[in-house]
């Protein structure tokens, strides 16, 4: 069925000059030219367009839909002013908002932003519908999947079912985006030097939930193998992509999959690099093995903690001893790895940071700068309700009235008073950065000022703060 209509799709600008693709919408453009639609891709995030750029752009067009997807990290500083411009200028367009972010609290994002829906969860069908609704003049009551605003009422509609089978989802539509600046802007562990990079999804979801994971779907779904390679094949002949930054929350499982991958991967004779997540109990010599031979430059782990009993708490299911292992495997098989950790957490105490810092410091290869943040709350994760069933907070106007700075305490589990708690972690991760320059440029002017930007962060209110990612050196 043929749906007319046009819809433009606003990638809000996270003011760095390293922008992954936005795969989502990607997947929402591809849909919907299927259907006959007409798709625009306003792009802030690669041309830092402003909003008042946006502002003269919307008056001359017209849209039966502007959609933005965002986490909730960018809600108050990107979001709402994105909003206040797009609900001036929109016509008779419908606003609707996606993703992480608004999907767990959709009543308040709606009177906050003034938007007219909010589409819930995986947005690939209520898309097509959305637009079929606004151009056929149809009920929004019958729209699975989405919240939306009548007046002064907000209604919630049933839930949407998530897709199962992924290969029925066309490749994203890469045509609309400047793919050479996806493509140039973002180097990795392992790239050559002219090396293009691309992020792709091969799977939805993970096997376990931890209490910070704000995802709202269970379990996982996998695309196939051989649709997965077909992809790679496309990027790599289309578009020059040899890298590739696997997105998935977990892409190494189920066992199997693995050598199906590599298998595939040499059936084609395709030679390429990528980098994926992995939970470190799934990572054996033998899987490691299979994955350098086909291409794995860098695995993501996510350790979290070098204390049981915090890693107990927060439903990671996995052991200090595993992430150990999982470390010297990699190490062993010549796989760069990353070490990931949070602070904060319910049970964390000033020994347990000590020791992640310590733990970091052995197991650390460099090829990134690794430091610590705390722990955040977000809305639709586990730990967010523990904090409200607790008091620490009283809903999402709370969460947002607090929330600065993803690597500022929003929250504090611990039975650490504040003050102590930022003077740890200032320690800790000047301790973490002095190692960093000392083992890799040696480089300590550098190495100050991204101690000094931590200072200004957690002791004078400086929150523009970028994260230390963008200091990183590779070796």
């Amino acid at each position: 069925m043929v749906v007319k209509g046009k819809v433009l799709f606003i990638v809000h600008d996270v003011y760095q000059d390293f922008n992954h693709f936005p795969s989502g919408v990607g997947y929402l453009a591809a849909v919907l030219k299927n259907y006959g639609a007409e798709v625009k891709i306003y792009n802030q995030n690669v041309f830092h367009y402003t909003n008042d750029q946006l502002a003269r752009f919307l008056q001359k067009e017209h849209f039966d839909l502007i959609g933005i997807g965002f986490l909730a990290a960018r809600f108050k500083e990107t979001i709402e002013p994105l909003c206040n411009i797009v609900n001036q200028y929109k016509k008779n367009a419908w606003l609707v908002l996606g993703g992480h972010g608004p999907s767990p609290i959709p009543k308040y994002i709606l009177k906050e932003t003034d938007a007219n829906i909010v589409a819930i969860g995986e947005c690939e069908d209520t898309i097509v519908d959305l637009l079929r609704c606004k151009t056929e003049h149809g009920n929004l009551s019958k729209v699975k999947g989405i919240a939306y605003k009548e007046g002064d009422e907000i209604y919630v509609n049933e839930r949407r079912k998530p897709i199962r089978d992924l290969d029925t989802l066309p490749f994203p539509e890469w045509s609309l985006f400047p793919m050479e600046e996806y493509t140039t802007c973002i180097k990795y562990p392992g790239m050559d030097d002219q090396e293009k990079i691309l992020a792709i999804t091969t799977s939805r979801g993970c096997i376990n939930r931890c209490t910070f994971c704000y995802r709202m779907e269970k379990g996982i779904r996998f695309r196939s193998v051989k649709n997965v390679v077909e992809e790679i094949i496309f990027l790599k002949e289309n578009y020059g992509v040899t890298f590739f930054n696997l997105l998935d929350e977990l892409f190494t499982y189920p066992r199997k999959r693995m050598f199906e991958f590599h298998d595939e991967l040499e059936k084609n004779d395709l030679k390429i690099k990528y980098r994926c997540c992995a939970r470190v109990d799934v990572i054996d010599e033998e899987v490691a093995q299979v994955l350098k031979e086909s291409g794995c430059q860098f695995l993501n782990f996510g350790m979290e903690s070098s204390d049981q009993r915090v890693l107990d708490l927060m439903n990671k299911n996995i052991t200090v001893e595993q992430n150990i292992q999982a470390a010297e495997i990699a190490r062993k098989v010549g796989i760069g790895f990353g070490l990931n950790f949070i602070w904060g957490n319910i049970g964390d105490t000033e020994e347990s940071l000590k020791n992640n810092v310590k733990m970091i410091k052995k197991y650390n290869l460099y090829h990134q700068l690794r430091t610590i943040r705390p722990v955040t709350p977000y809305p639709g994760s586990e730990l967010y309700y523990q904090a409200i069933d607790r008091g620490l907070l009283s809903g999402p106007k709370d969460f947002f009235k607090k929330f600065k700075n993803s690597d500022l305490m929003l929250v504090n589990f611990t039975d650490i008073p504040e003050d102590r708690f930022y003077k740890f972690l200032f320690e800790a991760n000047k301790e973490l950065i002095k190692d960093h320059y000392d083992n890799t440029t040696k480089d300590m002017d550098k190495a100050q000022k991204l101690i000094n930007d931590f200072r200004s962060l957690y002791f004078e209110g400086k929150i523009r703060f970028r994260g230390a990612r963008r200091y990183s050196t590779f070796k």
